[in-house]
């Protein structure tokens, strides 16, 4: 009855509208009610929940992307990938994931790629003669790659959730899967652009790519200070992420020189307020999670999943289809946060490392953030592409497919994401 109270609350929390944070801490507080539990044990387990020294990574990273975005940097990397790609058949779709792969790997946030690459690619896109929902599609299935390729602040809220492991060799693990995933979309990308008969552009010739590429550099440099700090040990993940911001405000206003004092203010309220309302779910989940650890639901789900069928193949793809279902419906930080305790055990019994369970846990909620009722990356991109959500679901299948194949080979096949943290050993 319990566990009833518990979900009921939480759902009827959803249904009203209510932010899921607040969704999450309310249901706590009423399974702590309906248990007799003293609340000061609920204000304990929020503010461990938030006093965890990795976490202080997350406002450096969030920061750090929205400076990036404010600053010119992914104005640079669209260039460097339409020099290099952009004279393929439909050469702009291809673009469009080349450059999400290299600002996502940069901003670390699926959303702000969508947001940035979609107010630069998607017009220029429509003006060259590509349909609207093909602009839209494109753009917003590859900002997946924002939440798998290095650095991503949903990888240290699964540290954390995992009960701390390693975020270098969860940063490392992501760097192929993400590759992969944005082949497969660049690969959908120029099939539906030929079968349209969308046009090529016109190679700019090796000269214009290597200043492209010089141009870019200094923007590039911000991952290579983030990502490589944290994997050579020189740095710890805070102090990359610190590092990080500091190279993006040098860069963004001494060498583009676009950083205007409004835009800064903008990057660091826009920061605030993302960083709280991370931070508010981080809390309020921790207590959540003390409750359904209480009501051992970890335990009763796995011997759900489990009692279906003993094949390993079949359990993987069970969670992968829950994962995928509950990415539509929920908030993908919430989702790290509840999904971890349940699920980690699971897999961890079937023989898989925690790190490629990471790594499959992100690929399957950042296709969350691209799906209906509640994709993210969905709404903003429709809103910046002008196109009704109805309009661009209707021909999205394709990439969502592309997604689920890189998804599959990186469930079944460990090498994709444990091979790189292995030279780490």
């Amino acid at each position: 009855m319990g566990l009833a109270v518990l979900f009921g609350i939480f759902g009827f929390g959803l249904f009203c509208g209510m932010p899921v944070a607040f969704a999450l801490g309310l249901a706590a507080v009423g399974g702590f009610f309906y248990e007799g539990l003293p609340l000061f044990i609920g204000f304990q387990r929020i503010l461990s929940g938030v006093s965890v020294f990795s976490l202080l990574a997350i406002p450096f990273f969030i920061f750090a992307g929205e400076l990036m975005m404010q600053g010119g940097i992914a104005n640079r990397l669209v260039r460097l990938a339409a020099s290099a790609v952009g004279s393929l058949r439909g050469g702009l779709g291809v673009v469009n994931v080349l450059s999400s792969m290299l600002f996502g790997g940069i901003s670390g946030s699926a959303v702000a790629d969508t947001s940035a690459l979609g107010s630069i690619l998607i017009p220029v896109m429509k003006d060259k003669g590509y349909d609207p929902d093909y602009a839209v599609n494109v753009t917003v299935t590859s900002s997946v790659a924002g939440v798998v390729i290095p650095p991503s602040h949903n990888m240290i809220l699964y540290a954390v959730a995992a009960g701390g492991m390693s975020v270098s060799k969860l940063f490392i693990a992501g760097i192929v899967p993400g590759v992969l995933m944005c082949l497969c979309l660049a690969i959908v990308a120029y099939w539906v652009a030929v079968r349209r008969g969308y046009p090529a552009e016109t190679f700019p010739g090796f000269k214009a790519l290597g200043i492209a590429t010089l141009v870019a550099l200094p923007g590039l440099m911000t991952a290579v200070i983030i990502v490589g700090g944290v994997l050579s040990g020189v740095m710890t993940v805070t102090e990359s992420g610190a590092f990080g911001a500091i190279w993006a405000i040098l860069v963004t206003t001494f060498v583009y020189r676009e950083l205007t004092w409004p835009a800064f203010k903008n990057a660091v309220l826009t920061s605030v307020r993302t960083t709280a309302l991370v931070m508010m779910l981080v809390a309020t989940a921790s207590a959540f999670s003390y409750m359904l650890a209480l009501y051992r639901v970890p335990e009763l789900l796995g011997n759900f999943v489990t009692g279906i069928s003993d094949n390993p193949i079949i359990i993987l793809l069970l969670i992968n289809l829950i994962l995928l279902v509950l990415g539509m419906i929920m908030d993908m930080a919430a989702l790290i946060l509840i999904c971890t305790p349940i699920f980690l055990p699971v897999a961890v019994s079937l023989g898989m490392d925690p790190i490629q369970f990471g790594v499959i846990l992100m690929m399957n909620l950042g296709l969350g953030l691209c799906t209906p009722p509640v994709g993210a990356c969905l709404f903003v991109g429709c809103v910046v592409g002008k196109v009704r959500i109805e309009q661009a679901v209707k021909t999205i299948m394709p990439f969502y497919l592309a997604i689920l194949v890189a998804l599959m080979l990186v469930t079944y096949v460990p090498a994709f994401s444990m091979t790189l943290p292995g030279l780490m050993e």
